[in-house]
């Protein structure tokens, strides 16, 4: 199953895909949040019955962002090999945490918007685990059990504000620079901890990065359990799991995007998630 937010008609409706394209949720006795359905058995299979509304035109749905109401937007930087390798800094040996602000999401289909003041926009396709559970100091054994579904992200960032200094946040948190969604999945249809699916990034149709997660220095469990020694997770929360190689500071020459573009996501179990470039207005 995945479940998604559409505009429809001019309002905000839940779309499901089931198995045989994606339909309207036309039973209004449901919460209209996909996370709370994905945390109640009951609902999602109420929730899968009801999805007899109009078959929706994938290509053409508006999507909205896949969560009612997203919590805090955590993020782990250098979690692949490869992307540390081709970054400044040192492999790390202790997950690498910053945080995004809610400003900065916009959801699949949206334009991610270069900013007045930098031509230093970069792509970072990535797999998020979304919380249904939360707590504090999760055991590792039990942190997948705290994830209510995944769903894609790109970080992007605009690099010459992220390397300004020794903290990352100015350059990760420009508004509209982070699209997210279009689906939520439950954890239940994806293997454990993601392992072994392929993630690909697109620039106008090119692959600029590939990789499987079972590439990831930090697994899902341990990026949870080791955020969760610090902070209360809570429902909503959203961890963006890392990127892995390719990304466009890192290229000779660089490859930023410009107005006009349009990068992709691909998640093998999950979907796409597509979104044009284009420049701010003064």
């Amino acid at each position: 199953m995945r479940i998604a937010r559409i505009q429809f008609e001019g309002s905000d409706r839940l779309a499901i895909d089931a198995g045989a394209g994606l339909r309207l949720v036309v039973d209004i006795g449901l919460p209209d949040d996909p996370l709370a359905i994905l945390a109640d058995p009951a609902l999602s299979a109420r929730a899968v019955a009801a999805a007899t509304g109009p078959a929706i035109d994938e290509a053409a749905a508006a999507f909205r962002l896949p969560l009612a109401v997203p919590g805090r937007i955590f993020c782990v930087g250098l979690n692949y090999a490869d992307h540390a390798k081709e970054s400044p800094y040192e492999k790390p040996t202790y997950p690498v945490y910053f945080l995004r602000v809610d400003t900065g999401l916009i959801p699949h289909g949206a334009a991610i918007v270069r900013p007045l003041v930098s031509t230093h926009l970069d792509f970072e396709g990535e797999i998020a685990a979304v919380i249904g559970t939360g707590g504090r100091n999760i055991p590792m054994d039990t942190a997948l059990d705290h994830v209510a579904a995944y769903t894609i992200f790109n970080d992007g960032s605009i690099r010459d504000y992220q390397f300004k200094g020794p903290q990352w946040t100015l350059g990760k948190n420009f508004d509209e620079t982070g699209p997210l969604g279009p689906w939520l999945v439950p954890a239940a249809d994806l293997p454990p901890g993601i392992k072994g699916l392929r993630l690909q990034t697109r620039l106008n149709g090119q692959v600029v990065q590939e990789a499987n997660t079972d590439d990831l220095l930090f697994p899902v469990a341990e990026v949870i359990a080791r955020l969760s020694e610090a902070v209360t997770l809570k429902p909503g929360d959203v961890i963006a799991t890392g990127t892995p190689a390719g990304v466009g500071f890192a290229r000779k020459p660089p490859l930023f995007m410009k107005h006009g573009d349009v990068v992709e996501i691909e998640v093998e179990g999950i979907g796409i998630l597509r979104n044009p470039v284009r420049d701010e207005v003064r």
